[in-house]
């Protein structure tokens, strides 16, 4: 939507305030501006807290596949709007698929990676997204100067074509060995791993540790059977309900999408429109490449960093830099004038050098988020729970996700409008506040099992907090230790020995 939403072709198609003293449309109203983007987190809150439901019946696999048809629909019906409302149902459908498949690939990436490179592979998702939004961004701008309304149908109706591929690539994909096993196909899930871990090795040690772990957690979980979303809130689950669900809220309350949606705004009253309505697209543009190439280094080092530290630096350095924008325009604005700015949102105008400091500061700002909160809040939920809890505990913080981000769509251009740089100063709290909940309540997960991390939160252990389990403040990262596990370093020659007669035995009895 931030390059469509200032460009004349959807003003005038959408136009409710009419045109101003040189003719140009004025768009939709301010409300209805922000119930149009909120549409589509609106949906995917709603698609995520049914994820739960579908990827736990039909699969992980199957489940991102059903999202992608869904995305099709909704791509279609939006790209033939001829009106708020229909645009508004499109979004809304586009939204739920986004839910289902923004809960689901975490968890199918989880539970397919190996523990050590878990955090890059997840961190691929993000990337692939930051690379998504860059891509259609350049197509909204490179359409943005065709006559009428090609300039946003085009770009809405080439988005169904990523969610075709998504649906065809995933029929060459394995399913979770972790859902086979929940199945009780044992054989395909020992398949799966062997394909994806053990090098096409049968008798590897590590793929007969994982079928051991697997094997124990799903006896103990049928043992314990109770997967409704209540469980999630009882005294043993809550707190780790809480830590994912924030880490998606406070992915919200950083301000980033808020950032994405209304770029355009914050750059036209920093001067950069010059006088036309195509002006500003390119250098906010600049952003979505900041994000693409920013997201680079979580890939290459964030299990090496590990969780704790990536996310305590990323909401540091983003609060200081909202703090900055919220001095300058505090300090160096002034009040929009009168027909000055076609929106009621562009609220405030800035010029020289602060204006250039306030374009600075939102780069840095993108820039401290893409290698820290972006992946990492995506690749932390899936890790706290437990296999019988984590498609519906993943579902449940994806809602959280989309719930915020559809509050913030909606919020932010009357809060520009009403409260002008207070805005900034409201998102620098939820960072300082991120920060302090991160140090106290967060644990490291980074290169565990994911059967490993729920000794975390066992409160029976010397030194754990009831209900809370190991204070977070002491999780450390094992990158080493499980690396040497993932290659056998920490056998000796006759426990390979021994795993290899085991494994070639199992192998002879199926």
């Amino acid at each position: 939507m931030s390059a469509i939403i200032s460009t004349q072709p959807y003003l005038c198609q959408f136009n409710q305030l009419g045109h101003n003293e040189k003719g140009l449309c004025l768009g939709p109203t301010n409300d209805v501006q922000g119930g149009i983007t909120a549409a589509m987190p609106g949906g995917s809150w709603l698609g995520a807290l049914c994820s739960g439901f579908v990827s736990d019946t039909f699969g992980r696999k199957r489940s991102i596949q059903i999202g992608s048809l869904i995305w099709i629909i909704g791509s279609i019906i939006v790209c033939a709007s001829v009106n708020i409302p229909m645009l508004v149902v499109g979004r809304i459908i586009n939204g739920f698929s986004v839910g289902i498949c923004s809960a689901q690939v975490p968890v199918y990436i989880s539970e397919i990676a190996l523990p050590s490179k878990r955090g890059r592979l997840v961190g691929f998702q993000q990337w692939a997204i930051t690379w998504g939004i860059l891509i259609m961004f350049f197509i909204c701008y490179g359409c943005s100067f065709m006559k009428g309304t090609a300039a946003f149908r085009v770009p809405w109706g080439l988005q169904a074509i990523p969610a075709a591929l998504l649906f065809l690539g995933l029929v060459f994909l394995p399913e979770s060995p972790r859902w086979l096993c929940k199945k009780d196909r044992w054989d395909e899930a020992k398949d799966v791993l062997t394909l994806v871990h053990g090098k096409g090795n049968p008798n590897s040690p590590w793929v007969h540790r994982e079928m051991q772990e697997i094997r124990e957690m799903v006896e103990f979980e049928r043992a314990n059977a109770d997967v409704s979303y209540f469980e999630l809130f009882k005294p043993n689950m809550i707190n780790r309900t809480s830590i994912g669900v924030f880490t998606q809220i406070w992915s919200q309350l950083t301000g980033m999408n808020v950032m994405m949606y209304y770029i355009t705004y914050v750059f036209t009253m920093a001067g950069l429109a010059d006088g036309s309505e195509n002006a500003v697209l390119l250098p906010s543009g600049i952003q979505f490449v900041i994000n693409v190439v920013m997201t680079i280094p979580a890939l290459l080092w964030m299990d090496r960093w590990g969780r704790r530290p990536t996310l305590l630096v990323g909401a540091f350095f983003m609060c200081l830099w909202l703090c900055v924008n919220a001095g300058l325009f505090a300090v160096y604005s002034r009040p929009a004038r009168p027909g000055e700015f076609t929106s009621p949102a562009e609220s405030m105008a800035i010029t020289g050098a602060p204006a250039k400091a306030i374009i600075a500061s939102t780069y840095l700002f993108v820039a401290s988020f893409a290698p820290t909160w972006g992946p990492v809040s995506w690749t932390y939920p899936p890790e706290l729970y437990p296999l019988r809890l984590r498609g519906k505990a993943v579902a449940l913080c994806t809602s959280a996700n989309w719930a915020f981000n559809f509050a913030l769509a909606y919020f932010v251009p009357p809060a520009f409008a009403n409260i002008t740089w207070k805005t900034y100063a409201i998102f620098a709290t939820f960072c300082a506040a991120m920060f302090i909940h991160v140090f106290f309540m967060f644990p490291e997960t980074a290169n565990k099992p994911l059967e490993e991390v729920e000794e975390i939160f066992d409160d029976t252990k010397p030194g754990a907090i009831k209900y809370i389990g190991t204070p977070a403040w002491k999780t450390r990262n094992t990158r080493n230790l499980t690396l040497k596990q993932e290659h056998n370093d920490t056998l000796s020659p006759e426990e390979k020995v021994g795993f290899e007669e085991h494994a070639h035995k199992e192998t002879t009895d199926r």
